[in-house]
């Protein structure tokens, strides 16, 4: 651990050293960060990464549905928003203003009960801060389509107001500077009545169920679909390939290195199958991207973020 460490400043939350991420991950795999931060308030977070040593690493974290830490660990001071930061208020004109540590399956539902129709997000694993990071979506409906604004606690602890044209929405991704952590965001739905929507989105949840490895410990898509898309995030249907199609085609269902295996009910879906680690997973999903390049000419790319050491 670096000597930065040994100076944090004073903090009105929670500071731990050497956490363990594994059980915070939906895969439960993972070395330690060297601190995990969990900020009291907007203003907690504000304060520590002001006095926070520049040359020190903050990566925000959400509840990890989408992703692997690997093995050796992060290297820095990871910042986890807890329930100071879940709030859901409804506001006017089909408006919801939600914590970024919001689950995605609340805000939809709370939207529903509002007559607002955010149902896309009923099946999206996570909080809001990851689904505004990715452009989450799905149903043809994505973050960009209804985002209207957002806040985020910059790495100098400065709160700033975001927009679209700010995080330049694109497939899987947003563009948020390094180190800033988003806290809170204004969405807008479109009108419904709260009975269609809750019905509708328990049409999703069955859905999802029989064709998904709900049962299972996965991180969600492993890939994204191979695919043209436009800047909107919106998918060009004449290269509309699907992910589990190509990993098919590459004999690749079921595989299964160390205790990670490529799910039997839905093959895009990496599950830990029992005792994986960090480096089974992701060398599973680099074998894969390997037999699908190898067979279709494709290279996939990993929907799942994966980041610190070996």
């Amino acid at each position: 651990m670096s000597d930065v460490f040994t100076a944090l400043p004073a903090v009105r939350g929670k500071l731990t050293a050497d956490r363990s991420l594994a059980d915070l991950t939906w895969l439960r795999v993972g070395g330690p960060a060297d601190y995990l931060f969990q900020p009291a308030d907007v203003a907690d977070l504000q304060d520590f990464l002001a006095a926070l040593d520049p040359s020190v690493a903050v990566f925000p974290m959400g509840v990890g549905s989408n992703l692997i830490v690997r093995d050796g660990g992060l290297r820095a001071v990871v910042v986890r928003l807890g329930r100071g930061f879940n709030s859901i208020e409804v506001l006017e004109r089909g408006q919801l203003r939600v914590g970024a540590a919001a689950l995605d399956a609340h805000v939809a539902r709370k939207a529903a009960d509002a007559g607002i129709d955010l149902t896309f997000l009923r099946t999206i694993p996570g909080a809001i801060g990851g689904a505004i990071c990715m452009n989450a979506g799905c149903y043809g409906s994505y973050i960009a389509d209804v985002f209207v604004s957002a806040r985020a606690v910059t790495r100098a602890g400065e709160l700033v107001t975001l927009t679209a044209e700010d995080l330049k929405f694109q497939y899987r991704q947003s563009d948020l500077a390094e180190g800033w952590v988003l806290v809170d965001a204004v969405l807008q739905g479109s009108d419904g009545t709260p009975e269609e929507l809750h019905a509708r989105m328990a049409e999703q949840l069955a859905k999802r169920d029989a064709t998904q490895p709900t049962k299972d410990r996965s991180a969600g898509s492993t890939f994204r679909n191979p695919a043209g898309f436009s800047s909107t995030g919106k998918a060009d249907d004449v290269h509309d390939l699907k992910a589990w199609k190509v990993i098919d085609d590459a004999g690749m269902r079921g595989a299964q290195i160390g205790g990670a295996q490529m799910s039997e009910k839905h093959s895009n879906f990496m599950i830990n199958a029992g005792g994986a680690t960090a480096a089974d997973l992701e060398n599973l999903g680099e074998e894969v991207r390997k037999r699908v390049f190898e067979t279709s000419g494709i290279t996939l790319e990993w929907e799942i973020k994966r980041v610190g050491e070996f």
